[in-house]
């Protein structure tokens, strides 16, 4: 089964249910995923596996990014070796920084974004208009409940600008969080229906006028550290009452110069997990519909 977000036509608004065997089932009383993340694992399994309310076939529905309300995006940066030397190459001058966190006992934590700015299946993400390199980073994301509890797996885009981020490391920000540069889902697989999250392949491939680019497979048997681990670091010194998604580093990284450009099409999948694929566009404007949809998810782009 998949935890999801759905829209039907008649209403602006979201629900929330469970996607099994082509029909998704509302989960009645639950108004958020986040509602769901506040629970202990224990309650959250029992109220998900009891879903009975309203059922839609899946084909009548539109799939919305499982990221809600006051639910934030995390990421981390490092964790495979393919991502070291990525971030090796491009720095033009603090290499050393990125070989010393591969390594070292706290691993690389930043904000990504809010949940509002999320993007799902089949919606675009975007590429900056002032940068030359820009990457698709495909990253199996776990979803972290208010009791810092691992709820569940999710696949995550996390788009980045390997131009900024390599000019100077305190650019990260700019490289990694902007309007179009984090997509999620399409729905979150319970974790316990994963029984090794640390043997998951993952694919991704880029297609460009009706032709691969780029394609590449990998597998999270090839992880620096463990998923509890990086959730330890998350709630260390922080709270997140509506759960978090903490997407947890990429293992396929393109060789620059291969870059991003407008009309792409990025296809990754997780194994056990999920398929999630986004068109892309350049530029700010090209994603202001995000920020009308917030409030109403009919002005979000049919896939």
């Amino acid at each position: 089964m998949l935890l999801v977000r759905f829209a039907t036509a008649a209403s602006p608004a979201a629900s929330v249910g469970v996607l099994d065997d082509s029909t998704v089932t509302t989960i009645d009383g639950v108004a958020t995923l986040g509602e769901l993340w506040r629970l202990p694992l224990a309650s959250l399994r029992s109220v998900v596996e009891g879903a009975s309310g309203a059922a839609f076939p899946v084909a009548d529905v539109a799939l919305l990014p499982p990221v809600d309300g006051a639910t934030e995006v995390w990421a981390c940066g490092v964790t495979y070796k393919v991502s070291e030397e990525a971030r090796v190459e491009e720095s033009e001058r603090a290499a050393s920084v990125y070989e010393l966190v591969y390594d070292a006992e706290r691993p690389e934590l930043f904000f990504k974004s809010v949940a509002w700015r999320v993007v799902g299946d089949g919606e675009p993400i975007a590429v900056r208009a002032d940068s030359r390199i820009d990457v698709p980073e495909p990253e199996v994301a776990v979803v972290v409940t208010a009791h810092g509890e691992i709820a569940g797996y999710t696949v995550c885009n996390d788009v980045s600008s390997r131009t900024i981020e390599g000019e100077n490391p305190l650019y990260l920000p700019q490289a990694k969080a902007y309007l179009g540069a984090c997509a999620v889902g399409p729905g979150i697989r319970p974790a316990w229906e994963v029984p090794d999250p640390y043997a998951l392949p993952v694919s991704m491939s880029i297609t460009r006028a009706g032709e691969e680019s780029w394609s590449g497979t990998a597998s999270t048997s090839l992880l620096r550290r463990r998923f509890d681990e990086l959730v330890s670091f998350l709630v260390r010194a922080d709270a997140f009452p509506d759960g978090a998604v903490l997407s947890t580093g990429t293992c396929l990284v393109p060789a620059a110069p291969w870059t991003l450009v407008a009309g792409d099409v990025v296809r990754i999948e997780v194994g056990g997990v999920g398929v999630l694929a986004n068109p892309v566009v350049e530029g700010v404007e090209a994603m202001s519909w995000l920020v009308g949809a917030r409030d109403d998810v009919r002005r979000r782009p049919a896939p």
